[in-house]
Order: C-alpha cells, then structure tokens, then sequence
C-alpha cells in the first residue's frame, strides 16, 4: 500500500521487479532507479537512517519491510557486498532511534514513528511486525548469498535484534491469558487484541525457527502454533481475517472487519508454516 508522500513504500516493490526483471529488463531498470533515489535522493535522519517519507526526515518502523530488504536484494543482483551492509546498517539505525531500551514491560520493542510531523511514540503491534519481518527478510537474504562466511557478527546482531522484538511481544501475550490476540499497541490493554500484528509476527516466528532453529526452538514454534490457530479460528466464509485495525488509521479504536495487510500476512504465515515443516 502507497501512502501520499512516502519513499519507503514503493521500494516494496523493487524486489517483485527484480525478480521479473531478470526475464524482462524494464523492470530491473526500475528497480535501478527506485535503489538509486532512496540511496541519493531521500533525506536521512541525523545518523544516516534513510527517511520513511520523501520530504523531511521522519523514521517508520514500517520501513524496515519496505527499503532494507530491496537493498538486499538489489545488492545481491548487482554482486554490491557494500550494498548488503547498507541494508543490514539502515535496519540497526533505525533500531538506534526507534527501539524502546528501559522498560518494565516493553524492552526491546519499537516505537512506532518518530519524526516532526506523524510522530507516534505507541508500541505499534503491525509495526513491530514490519521491523521483525523486514530484519528476517535482509537476514535470509544475507545467509544465502555469496558472501555469507564473513558477515557472522553482524547476523548475530541482526537476529538479536529480531529476537528481542519477538521475546517482548511473547511476553506480553502470556501476560494476559484471557486474550489470545496481541493488542494493537502492545503494551496498553484499553487496546483490542486483532490479527495483523499477531499474525505478521507470528510469520516472523517461524521463518526465524526455520533460519536459526538453534535460537529459536520449541517454545516460540509453540507459540506461534497457537496464534496460528487463532487466526484459522477468526477467517471468516469470505476468507477475511477480523477483528483488525484500519490500515489507514492505527488509531481508530473500532475493531475492523477487513484489511488487505492482515489478508497478506496470513499467507506469509502460512507460506513460512509449511516451509518450516517442509523436508526439502
């Protein structure tokens, strides 16, 4: 989805074109393009972070599914090791700024938007899903690619990374067994619980059990069964998940009923289900 303004959320498309380019070369081109601008072109935050908006600086955890896993993929198209650490470096910038470090119940998770225009300080449930998912995505990339052997400290301090977000959010969820999905903010029960953080991040939970089973072993497995389960409870004779917040509004209080993001991340969730199972 293309919000009015933002750079990060076209670059969520330069890696369907990659792949499609490599069989028809306009669409590499404007992958090109899109990896060019956000490199030159967008604004940056004082520490290097490459703007979630096109005019000003202004950091969104949504970002980091958006940009850093373009920048992953375009550097493994154009053979660019530099470029791979870029990706890797504007996930860990973004962490520097927007990951809440003193918390009694939040350590570890990420504020949702800071910036002088949307800020939003709130623990955003699908925020932090974008944050964990995007991470697991440059993660996988960097595993597989050509220069894997020297890149371990920073894979470890990548998974760290994803793994903090997912060891919070699991927290919070057990604290309050009553409610099976995880809140919208995650760490403010006046919010209702809904599918699309609960099941972007349990997406995330298995792609990471299937990367680094090592780290993360049974109990997040167990845990992201469970949520799994939820959501097959909760999709309705048309196929839709609900309840779910508004895509366009993370403040709106009222339960909704569709969203094309919660839609999208139960295929995720399904898809990195069956490849955990998956022998091959």
């Amino acid at each position: 989805m293309h919000r009015l303004g933002a750079a990060g959320d076209p670059a969520s498309l330069a890696v369907s074109a990659i792949l499609i380019g490599q069989t028809q070369s306009p669409f590499l081109s404007a992958a090109e393009r899109q990896i060019e601008h956000l490199l030159t072109t967008v604004p940056r935050w004082s520490n290097g972070a490459i703007s979630h908006r096109e005019d000003y600086a202004e950091l969104w955890a949504d970002f980091i599914y958006m940009v850093p896993p373009a920048l992953a993929y375009w550097a493994v198209q154009s053979a660019n090791e530099t470029l791979l650490r870029v990706a890797l470096e504007q996930c860990l910038l973004y962490r520097d700024v927007l990951v809440v470090a003193d918390s009694a119940d939040a350590t570890g998770l990420w504020r949702h938007i800071f910036g002088p225009h949307t800020e939003d300080l709130g623990i955003w449930s699908t925020g932090n899903a974008w944050a964990a998912a995007g991470m697991t995505r440059v993660l996988a990339t960097m595993k597989r690619s050509q220069w894997a052997s020297a890149q371990g400290p920073d894979l470890d301090l990548l998974t760290i990374t994803i793994r903090d977000i997912l060891d919070a959010a699991i927290a919070l969820d057990n604290a309050e067994p009553e409610e099976p999905l995880l809140r919208n903010y995650l760490n403010d029960t006046t919010w209702f619980g809904e599918l699309s953080g609960t099941t972007l991040l349990a997406a995330t939970t298995y792609r990471m059990a299937k990367l680094d089973p090592g780290t993360f072993g049974h109990t997040y497995v167990d845990w992201a069964d469970g949520k799994r389960e939820e959501v097959v409870g909760r999709i309705d004779e048309d196929g839709l998940l609900s309840p779910v917040v508004n895509p366009l509004n993370w403040n709106d209080r009222t339960p909704g009923t569709a969203s094309p993001e919660a839609q999208s991340f139960a295929v995720l969730m399904f898809a990195a289900y069956r490849d955990l199972h998956s022998t091959s």
